[in-house]
């Protein structure tokens, strides 16, 4: 099939639910993809953070054709070598002691939500402005996405206050003897790429110490290694109560979890919570691969040097082109501010051979795989500049 055909089956199939780009990705290797009529791409979006290996890394490709000749899934009733391995190696390179596998960040952000609630005695959870935390109900009501709730409102669970985003004084204002936990993304990536001051971290942590509030960090888009360290909410210096991880952890598999301490996981019980697929061989094989390619290739030392390089040039941009309001991000999680909406410019740096996105109308967001290099930098600034120059 062509291009159009493929377009015309989905459109006449699929229900509706996004706004695709036209080109349909056929095969991929490091930071290139290719679509179907054979144009090349520089890949800045990495699947929206996911594909932190790149495209066909061989080392993951391996565990995954030969976890699939052995066990794809087996019930959770079953123990399973693979998931249990990575269990221990994720746990232990965390300051965590209990793991529970999901398959999808919303996945994650459900069940942390639910142990915080259940773990406390307590039903207020506060969550942030500009925040995303999942498409289900109950994460859609710690979401601040007016667009995507407003339909379910009087459906929504009870119980979620919001705070300002960066700003201690609200949070203070917000905490009650009934609230449970605080849901918090260390750095925001679909609220437009926004980090805190470093005081609202260690004041946000010093707090909820006090009262008694379990923080929950959400690291499905700034965890594993994106932002420059294993974890996003390290660089702050917030001691965590529950962490969830999806997105990168399996390179492009599948594959999140929810970490908690010892006494908050406690909290659970067998039958609180379950899942079908979560924590399978092969996603436990993939996960396993993801993490000895993290620990060769040091990719995570590596994201926060290109982070920086990547930053350094978008601010050099950002002097050049007065319409340019903001240059920033940690790691290989990196925003650019306009001061229009930004879609046009997703597509015509389509039309230049690069996949990058728009969040929150006005911010480019760029994602690239962690084994991104300079000279790909480079290019897609260079490509940047040039359409910035044509406005």
């Amino acid at each position: 099939m062509n291009t159009q055909e493929i377009i015309d089956i989905e459109d006449k199939y699929f229900i509706n639910t996004f706004n695709r780009v036209p080109i349909v990705l056929d095969h991929g290797e490091g930071v290139k993809v290719w679509d179907i009529d054979g144009n090349e791409y520089l890949d800045f979006l990495a699947g929206i953070a996911v594909n932190c290996l790149g495209h066909n890394h061989p080392k993951l490709v391996k565990a995954i054709q030969d976890q699939a000749e052995k066990l794809i899934h087996i019930s959770s009733i079953y123990y399973n070598e693979p998931a249990t391995v990575y269990a221990k190696r994720l746990v232990d390179a965390t300051n965590f002691d209990r793991i529970f596998f999901a398959n999808s960040g919303a996945e994650a952000n459900e069940g942390a939500l639910k142990l915080a609630i259940k773990y406390s005695g307590k039903h207020e959870v506060l969550f942030c402005g500009d925040s995303f935390h999942g498409r289900t109900f109950l994460t859609l009501s710690v979401t601040d996405h007016p667009e995507y709730s407003a339909p379910y409102t009087e459906n929504l669970p009870r119980g979620f206050k919001k705070v300002e985003f960066g700003n201690l004084n609200s949070v203070k204002e917000a905490i009650t003897e009934n609230t449970a936990a605080i849901i918090i993304e260390p750095v925001q990536g679909e609220g437009g790429v926004h980090i805190a001051d470093a005081e609202f971290y260690k004041g946000l942590n010093d707090l909820c110490k006090e009262k008694g509030v379990l923080i929950i960090v959400d690291e499905v888009q700034s965890g594993f290694g994106r932002c420059g360290a294993l974890f996003a909410h390290e660089l702050f210096g917030i001691d965590a109560d529950i962490m969830t991880v999806a997105k990168g952890i399996g390179g492009g598999f599948p594959m999140a979890a929810f970490l908690a301490k010892e006494d908050v996981a406690g909290g659970f019980v067998p039958g609180d919570h379950g899942t079908t697929f979560a924590g399978s061989p092969l996603a436990g094989a993939a996960a396993n691969a993801v993490f000895d390619v993290f620990e060769e290739e040091k990719l995570v030392e590596h994201s926060k040097e290109m982070g920086e390089y990547f930053l350094e040039k978008l601010s050099a941009l950002k002097e050049k082109y007065d319409f340019i309001t903001d240059a920033r991000g940690s790691g290989l999680l990196v925003g650019l501010e306009l001061n229009f909406e930004g879609a046009d410019i997703v597509g015509k740096m389509l039309e230049e051979g690069f996949l990058i996105n728009c969040t929150a109308g006005n911010v480019l967001r760029f994602a690239p795989p962690l084994v991104v290099k300079e000279e790909e930098i480079d290019a897609l600034v260079e490509a940047l500049d040039k359409v910035f120059a044509s406005l």
